[in-house]
């Protein structure tokens, strides 16, 4: 029997600094560092996941953080299956940035799923985390798997989001 290995690239997108560059980290290499390194371009990493009975090698493209005066590459975004907009639950101007890029993502790739990262819940209380999951743009079924409260550092719900990722564009 051939194992027949399917290949899919999946883009990590949010502003400066929410930590995307840390959950790829925790995820592939399983480690985590409080030294910030501003990601320039792109920086690919891959990780192969074993979904039942397939293997899927995730292309993970860590994509450099957006500000207002610095837009995503929409030629990075091309041929994504899917993305983790990540925003960073300690600087809301990074929640309110969401929107903009899971509506950027989807313009690229109609068909990309989203699953939602807000990172950095070792930072912030419970009630801060529940009062951003219900959002009603971030509530959207057709356009997002989930929202997920994530934390590069503790490695809370890292795996999760990838995982869920994976299996839903396989």
């Amino acid at each position: 029997m051939v194992d027949h290995k399917v290949s899919k690239k999946i883009c990590l997108v949010g502003d400066f600094g929410v930590g995307k560059t840390s959950l790829v980290r925790r995820f592939v290499d399983r480690s985590f560092s409080d030294q910030y390194l501003t990601t320039v371009g792109v920086k690919i990493s891959r990780k192969l996941v074993e979904i039942n009975p397939q293997s899927l090698q995730l292309l993970i493209w860590d994509l450099e953080g957006s500000s207002k005066f610095k837009a995503i590459s929409a030629t990075h975004l091309q041929g994504a299956s899917g993305a983790i907009i990540v925003a960073d639950l300690s600087r809301a101007e990074t929640v309110k940035h969401l929107e903009d890029h899971i509506h950027t993502f989807l313009t690229i790739n109609p068909k990309g799923m989203i699953i939602v990262a807000l990172n950095k819940t070792d930072l912030v209380t419970t009630e801060a985390i529940a009062q951003v999951q219900k959002m009603p743009e971030l509530n959207d079924p057709t356009k997002i798997l989930g929202v997920y409260p994530t934390s590069a550092k503790t490695g809370d719900s890292v795996d999760q989001i990838f995982t869920k990722l994976a299996i839903a564009i396989l």
